[in-house]
């Protein structure tokens, strides 16, 4: 779920999963199917032969093949593009589970048209991007990653003072537990996710110590108790993100994030960047054109539209349930994806 790289601008903070590239550097073994993949909820989504009807000239002969990280975010994504696809374009589609680094070696060996959702990687984008010409960065998907720590939005509202670093002393009584004895708490992820906040505390000389959630899901549910019996929670946390669609917060403000801020772990003391996240394809798959490619390239939507269809997966719907009603609600983006192709 999180990885801080440091020394570069690239804080893949919000998430981190073991690299396979040990096997796939021998071969690219993609868990994959076609159509839509099966739901965060367990719900079986479209059948995985089907490309939506007989595909058009116009269409790849071949299936649009894309990359489908591990986190809900990165699947409403996928929901609605292989959704497009397949009943607005008539194009098939194949679906595969795979993990960020792995993703990239597909452009390479022709099994992966696009990453719809890339977190940095600039060691990735140089390999595929610049030296082998491999893949295109396709500009922005509309979606901004945001890092930092996070309050219950009912916090802000009682204490709206509390957004501001200044004042997290201030309040340090109030987010003391159990585990952090006579200092606040500070809930983290996993405690193998890299990140700055052990040397924010410190360096900004707050009376708080940072503790572990164990995963994502633990960060969640403890925002979802904090939200629902209005206890306080200071966490660790990033947009988008599904759950802010149940569970609202508010942002606290670190020191301004400015380029090399963060360049040494041990004395950083300012916000994480801001990502404006981008589009990956294979540029073969680019340079052929047609309304598949044009819909990858079009593509654009924004946070609030992403965490809609991420908590529809999430609280169980299919990826077409959830990706049929988001479009049925935004027949002017979904236009726009496929105007001029």
């Amino acid at each position: 779920m999180v990885r801080v790289e440091k020394g570069t601008s690239v804080v893949n903070t919000r998430r981190k999963f073991a690299a396979v590239g040990v096997v796939a550097a021998a071969a690219l073994m993609l868990s994959a199917c076609a159509g839509s993949a099966s739901n965060g909820g367990g719900s079986s989504a479209a059948p995985s032969t089907s490309g939506g009807g007989a595909s058009t000239a116009a269409c790849p002969a071949t299936p649009v093949q894309i990359a489908e990280n591990p986190w809900v975010g990165y699947s409403a994504d996928v929901a609605v593009v292989d959704y497009v696809l397949r009943t607005k374009l008539n194009c098939q589609t194949k679906i595969s589970k795979v993990d960020e680094q792995v993703s990239w070696q597909g452009f390479a060996s022709g099994q992966i048209d696009v990453i719809l959702e890339n977190w940095g990687h600039e060691d990735l984008a140089k390999k595929y991007i610049t030296d082998q010409k491999v893949a295109t960065d396709l500009g922005t998907d509309g979606n901004q990653g945001v890092i930092g720590w996070y309050v219950p939005k009912w916090m802000a509202d009682k204490y709206p003072d509390i957004t501001d670093w200044n004042n997290l002393n201030k309040y340090a009584d109030l987010f003391k537990t159990a585990e952090s004895g006579d200092k606040g708490q500070l809930l983290d992820g996993d405690p193998s996710y890299v990140t700055n906040d052990e040397a924010l505390v410190k360096n900004l000389k707050l009376n708080y110590v940072v503790k572990y959630a164990g995963s994502e899901a633990g960060l969640i549910t403890a925002l979802q108790t904090a939200t629902e019996k209005k206890t306080p929670l200071l966490m660790y946390f990033y947009e988008p993100q599904w759950a802010l669609a149940k569970y609202p917060v508010a942002q606290v403000k670190l020191p301004a994030y400015t380029a090399g801020c963060d360049a040494d772990a041990k004395a950083v003391a300012c916000d994480y960047p801001p990502y404006a996240l981008n589009k990956v394809a294979r540029t073969a798959f680019i340079d052929a054109g047609g309304p598949a490619a044009n819909l990858i390239k079009n593509f654009q939507w924004t946070n609030d539209d992403q965490n809609q269809v991420a908590a529809a997966i999430q609280g169980g719907a299919t990826y077409d349930d959830a990706a049929k009603a988001w479009v049925d609600a935004n027949p002017d983006k979904v236009a726009a994806w496929t105007a001029g192709g």
